[in-house]
């Protein structure tokens, strides 16, 4: 993606596991400044458990290593999927990307050891069953970041009695991006320059479920200078996506008590700033 195009810098928010497809969103330029504001958003699947089966990944890629009847109805599964909703707490899987003393978890699984893994805090919004047929049960997902649906499969295997593992895994939407508004690289690769770089998106998506505040010229000015500046509007806490005139995406700031801090903010808007031209015609573009 990055070569086709012709970026000098590319980033990715969040792979998925090698079994899994569906909607990778990437960053190309200053917009790779903004990936991790997408990363702490919610994320929707579509997943397909194999019930009676549980394996020592918690998906197709590991072996069997229990086996039991499965007896749950329609009803019973749907019953069963309601205490998983709200606040929970998971432990992340062995087979995980995420590092223990600068090592991932993957890493320590592949040469057989266990690590100690802290329970982590996460939530679900909605669990919807769509499917459930000759022990294959399918669900659609919205839950919070870190949230490992491999251990939500096995946890409802166990909740059943029967065990489960996950079989198929299709991220649809992360943040306000969504599967079914994405290109894949082989569309990408029949179109031209200029048209592969009409298809990106503005900067400012990565940072889109943020609450924007406007700025006038001024304090635009000395935010981009560095300079921390009094809040225009009082009630206002946690990041915020900052714009300076109509559409002027500058970046992204925290608002703590009366005062707004610069916490990642667009180059190019520094630049217009510190070429003194007027902040009302700012356009930022990717």
């Amino acid at each position: 993606m990055k070569w086709l195009l012709q970026a000098k810098k590319a980033g990715h928010t969040g792979t998925l596991d090698p079994m899994a497809d569906g909607l990778l969103p990437l960053g190309f330029g200053e917009a790779t400044k903004f990936t991790r504001f997408l990363l702490d958003a919610d994320k929707c699947y579509l997943a397909t458990l194999r019930l009676g089966i549980s394996t020592t990944t918690g998906d197709a890629e590991g072996d069997p290593v229990g086996q039991s009847p499965v007896t749950a109805s329609r009803e019973q599964i749907e019953s069963i999927l309601k205490p998983f909703l709200g606040q929970q707490t998971q432990i992340p899987p062995m087979h995980a990307a995420i590092k223990i003393d600068g090592k991932p978890l993957y890493a320590y699984a592949r040469s057989g050891e266990s690590v100690d893994r802290k329970p982590r805090n996460i939530f679900i919004n909605k669990i919807e069953l769509i499917d459930y047929k000759d022990n294959f049960l399918t669900i659609w997902v919205s839950c919070s970041k870190g949230t490992y649906i491999r251990v939500l499969a096995e946890d409802i295997g166990k909740a059943l009695g029967c065990g489960a593992h996950l079989t198929a895994l299709t991220r649809e939407r992360a943040g306000v991006l969504t599967l079914s508004s994405a290109i894949s690289i082989a569309e990408l690769e029949d179109l031209d320059l200029q048209r592969r770089r009409e298809k990106l998106l503005p900067v400012d998506t990565f940072a889109a479920e943020l609450p924007r505040l406007d700025l006038d010229a001024e304090p635009a000015r000395r935010l981009l200078m560095g300079q921390e500046v009094l809040l225009p509007t009082s009630g206002l806490t946690g990041l915020l996506r900052l714009y300076g005139g109509i559409d002027g995406f500058l970046g992204v700031g925290e608002a703590c008590g009366n005062r707004l801090h610069a916490r990642r903010l667009l180059a190019s808007a520094a630049m217009v700033v510190s070429g003194q031209k007027n902040l009302s015609n700012l356009r930022v573009k990717e």
